[in-house]
């Protein structure tokens, strides 16, 4: 890039948080701006030093920047790591490669292996905007992406970033499909499978749009944000890890999508598909477990839904070399009691200490989840999953490996209680009939979930229970007055989230 005074500005920090999106922000009477003709919501490209980086403009109309400076939100500075004093000089990008087979795709057109590695590739180097993504997501939505397009963004999404070679030997991975507050399995299921000497590597995500992600719950136990190397010495010394996927950036192009995905609250079977065997196969996965809750308010809400998703996810693994086996569970209500980081967190501890008060259907799940998952590993006798996860849950071993994996990982951390909790109460008596896991979830967030890591929900009644006129259908959580009033308040305006039929 040529260097010249009028596209030079000095660099200093927005702070502020865009997410992943690297934004800079100019005023609108900078010299950049009307040289180059940039506008609002402009691409640009930047470079300070050595590095560079394609952002979004922002223009400030106010005072509060100078007409010589850029200001970097948060994910610009990371990407560019200026030095005190920096400068910085942009041009317009050069257009995005995969720009046609966008337009293509957006109108109807099938995508091939090198459409999607051209995607992808402009994806992960952020040359295509939001917007742009949001038309490929939308374009992709429903069944417009078949399986052979499924295939071919796959195989996108594994080669535009790295990938881990565990050596010979199976390497065992779980996923849950999603949908279900408090299903935090992975954290139980880990320690059984690496307590029984089997290696499981699991990257795991952070909640954007739910109350608590399986990362922001292990976070609460243990540090999370391990870079690659860190991670392979964990595994190596314990066989297992729990640690937060964006960290290592094994697909960093489904990073980018998802980004763009959860605030449109929609994907297809296929995008899906590609997101979750990408980051398995990245990972050095050989044998993965999907963990499938259905139900109306699950994120799969059909049989047949079910029975469509599954086929293409076999298919696809299969294609990939992944051995792959889809276990379909319940999802008509919550998981454990406890909905937020802390809570599941504590949920967790309880089901791996065999503690009394340890919720049923979280043990019982996690168990089914890492039986099913032994059963695929090569030198398990047929038939003896179950039992064997029992016993190493039972025996103590799962807990004294999951201490292991925590210490390896940075120390263990036992969680805390928020201060603020008040009680949503039946209006009536009757039976439970159904429980709305959104809503509910919507509930935990609003107390300040996962943000504030106290915060959330504790539920301890299900579906079919007996419910007296006063007695607490579910408990708010809340580190400040302020969050358990705004999450009463939406509780109280929707009566049915847990719905009453007469007794």
């Amino acid at each position: 890039m040529t260097e010249h005074a009028h596209t030079r500005l000095r660099v200093v920090r927005a702070g502020i948080d865009t997410y992943q999106q690297p934004v800079v922000y100019m005023h609108r009477d900078c010299p950049v701006c009307r040289s180059e003709g940039f506008a609002a919501l402009t691409r640009v490209q930047m470079q300070v030093g050595d590095r560079e980086v394609i952002a979004t403009l922002n223009v400030v109309t106010g005072d509060h920047l100078a007409v010589d400076e850029v200001a970097l939100s948060d994910a610009a500075w990371s990407a560019v790591g200026p030095d005190a004093g920096a400068f910085a000089t942009f041009q317009h990008p050069e257009p995005a490669a995969s720009a046609g087979a966008l337009r293509a795709k957006v109108f109807g057109a099938r995508l091939g292996d090198a459409d999607c590695l051209a995607l992808m590739r402009d994806t992960a180097a952020n040359r295509l905007s939001d917007i742009e993504l949001a038309a490929f997501v939308t374009a992709c939505a429903g069944e417009r992406l078949d399986h052979g397009e499924t295939l071919s963004l796959t195989r996108a999404m594994v080669a535009v970033g790295q990938t881990l070679d565990w050596g010979g030997g199976p390497v065992l991975d779980k996923h849950c499909v999603g949908g279900l507050p408090g299903n935090r399995t992975t954290p139980i299921v880990v320690a059984i499978i690496a307590a029984l000497g089997h290696r499981i590597p699991k990257t795991s995500s952070r909640a954007i749009t739910s109350p608590a992600g399986t990362a922001d719950t292990m976070e609460v136990m243990a540090p999370v944000a391990l870079d690659l190397a860190a991670m392979r010495r964990v595994v190596e010394r314990e066989g297992g890890c729990i640690v937060w996927g964006g960290n290592v950036r094994l697909s960093p192009a489904d990073d980018v999508l998802i980004r763009v995905e959860r605030p449109l609250d929609f994907d297809s079977d296929g995008q899906l598909v590609a997101s979750v065997l990408s980051k398995k196969v990245a990972a050095g996965a050989s044998h993965v477990l999907i963990d499938m809750p259905v139900g109306p308010t699950a994120k799969v809400r059909s049989d047949g839904a079910a029975q469509a998703l599954a086929a293409r996810l076999t298919d696809t693994a299969s294609a990939m070399g992944l051995m792959l086996a889809v276990l379909r569970t319940d999802g008509r209500q919550p998981v454990g009691v406890g909905i937020g980081p802390a809570l599941e967190a504590r949920d967790v501890l309880a089901v791996l200490r065999g503690a009394p008060e340890a919720p049923a259907d979280l043990r019982t799940r996690a168990l089914a989840v890492a039986g099913a998952l032994l059963e695929l590993a090569p030198g398990t006798p047929p038939g003896q999953g179950l039992a064997l996860a029992t016993q190493a849950l039972d025996s103590g071993r799962a807990w004294a490996k999951f201490l292991a994996i925590c210490e390896a990982q940075g120390g263990f951390t036992e969680p805390g209680e928020a201060p603020f909790q008040a009680p949503v109460v039946a209006p009536r008596a009757g039976r439970i009939a159904a429980i709305d896991n959104r809503r509910l979830a919507k509930v935990a967030k609003l107390a300040g979930a996962p943000g504030a890591a106290l915060a959330g929900v504790v539920c301890t009644v299900r579906i079919g229970d007996a419910i007296a006129a006063g007695q607490p259908l579910y408990t708010v959580h809340a580190q400040s007055p302020g969050e358990r009033d705004y999450a009463l308040a939406y509780a109280h305006a929707h009566p049915d989230i847990l719905s009453l039929e007469a007794p």
